[in-house]
């Protein structure tokens, strides 16, 4: 059973290799950043993005899907949290980069990657992925708005919309855009999560990038974590689902820890999202929220099974909260991560 005290890093892994958290829209808020920090090994998370519409949102927009730019942009336990911006007006991406700066936001994230249909019919997301040349005109002007600002320049992209053909030419407008870095989602828009993800292509991608490329998609355990590295070269690697699935993978992969959580673990995080959240959130969203959490759980670890059937069924709150406790109060190995208080 890991300990504590007994833990040592991975030697494969240098301290300055970084594991990300992804931006999951709809899942992954300051609650779920919160408690996957506390657990330890990610060294920076992506927020939600806020969506750039036809006008320049007021403070408490920037506030609400970042709550911790009133923290100097880390979360409780330090880790540093960058903002995530979507959109297709230039001007008013550039006006929301600066205002963000100026609330002090230390990285802007801008996202030509998501695959929302919603979304895209508003083009945004991946569908700029059709348009390198839009896509660099819309991160030239958000560098040129943060120009003299201390705030750093992200972007995260797919590998294309429809096909790969256009790759090379967004890594290469983002690039010269000015962006310091790229995350690139190993798939297409039209590949959607389905597997494989291709990391050979981030392979290719980053023997021509001139700026660090990160790597994403498609990584649920420890041998996915190597094997994504091993493949794609790059030493960067950020992970959505796989970190939902099993909130300690970060941890494990940090530390080569084998073992894997046990439903109690499991729950336990659940348990601590649903308290935190209760007062914050009607009924309806904890029910959904459980489901959705312990639905992502269920791929990893077949013990979630018997429980997931339980909650599928309960129609109010108190039942759920009774359930995640009673299965909390079972053996833990990462106990010594997330205290159930």
């Amino acid at each position: 059973m890991p300990n504590a005290t007994t833990l040592t890093l991975d030697s494969r892994i240098k301290p300055s290799d970084r594991i990300a958290l992804a931006p999951m829209e709809g899942v992954v808020d300051y609650h779920v950043r919160q408690l996957l920090s506390e657990i330890g090994g990610i060294s920076f998370c992506v927020t939600e993005f806020l969506r750039v519409t036809n006008q320049l949102q007021p403070d408490k927009a920037f506030k609400k899907i970042c709550p911790e730019i009133q923290h100097e942009c880390k979360t409780s336990h330090n880790t540093p949290v960058h903002l995530q911006l979507l959109g297709n007006n230039i001007e008013l991406l550039a006006a929301h980069a600066a205002k963000a700066a100026s609330m002090g936001a230390k990285v802007i994230d801008l996202n030509f990657g998501c695959p929302a249909k919603t979304v895209n019919r508003h083009k945004g997301g991946a569908v700029l992925l059709q348009y390198p040349e839009e896509v660099h005109q819309i991160v030239q002007a958000v560098s040129n708005a943060l120009e003299g600002s201390e705030t750093q320049l992200t972007a995260k992209m797919r590998l294309g919309y429809e096909d790969k053909s256009l790759a090379f030419e967004n890594m290469a407008a983002i690039e010269a855009g000015g962006a310091k870095e790229l995350t690139v989602h190993a798939r297409t828009k039209v590949e959607g999560y389905k597997p494989p993800a291709h990391w050979q292509w981030l392979a290719r991608l980053r023997e021509k990038a001139q700026i660090p490329i990160i790597a994403n998609g498609e990584v649920w355990n420890i041998e996915d974590y190597h094997a994504c590295r091993d493949v794609s070269g790059c030493k960067d690697v950020m992970i959505g689902r796989g970190l939902l699935a099993d909130p300690y993978l970060a941890h494990r992969i940090r530390h080569n820890i084998k073992q894997t959580p046990t439903l109690a673990d499991l729950t336990t995080v659940l348990y601590r999202y649903l308290k935190a959240t209760e007062q914050s959130f009607p009924e309806k969203f904890l029910l959904s929220r459980s489901k959705q959490w312990l639905g992502m759980m269920n791929k990893n670890n077949p013990d979630v099974q018997a429980l997931f059937d339980q909650i599928r069924v309960c129609n109010n709150s108190q039942d759920v909260f009774n359930l995640l406790f009673q299965s909390s109060q079972q053996e833990r190995h990462f106990a010594h991560c997330l205290p159930l208080n």
